[in-house]
């Protein structure tokens, strides 16, 4: 996946806002809750997760996946945009939006995430 397909991605999703963030790197944010950060210079990612899924991931594919830092309950997950299948990187990127948004919110995707399984 392209930078320019990521971003027609992330900024496609409800109330996604992007701003300068840490590192030279772009940060995501919905409702002010950042869930995802671009990397230009790398062409790569960092978005939201689970715990359980950034060590399945990493598990599965460590050329694409790395692990990033975590916080509680949630862990980040550092992804090679040139190495990922878009449409894997949809769900994950849609799904650390989701875990960021109020549910509210995040129900208007259910049928994204939960369609095409």
């Amino acid at each position: 996946m392209s930078v320019e397909e990521f971003l027609e991605l992330v900024l496609g999703l409800p109330e996604v806002t992007e701003r300068e963030s840490f590192a030279e790197m772009t940060g995501f944010r919905v409702r002010d809750k950042g869930f995802c950060y671009l990397s230009e210079a790398k062409q790569s990612i960092m978005v939201k997760a689970t715990r359980e899924e950034q060590a399945a991931l990493v598990a599965d594919d460590p050329e694409t996946f790395s692990p990033s830092w975590t916080s509680g309950r949630f862990a980040w997950v550092e992804v090679k945009l040139p190495n990922v299948d878009p449409d894997h990187l949809a769900e994950l990127v849609v799904e650390g939006w989701r875990l960021s948004a109020p549910k509210r919110l995040a129900n208007t995707l259910q049928e994204i995430s939960g369609g095409d399984r």
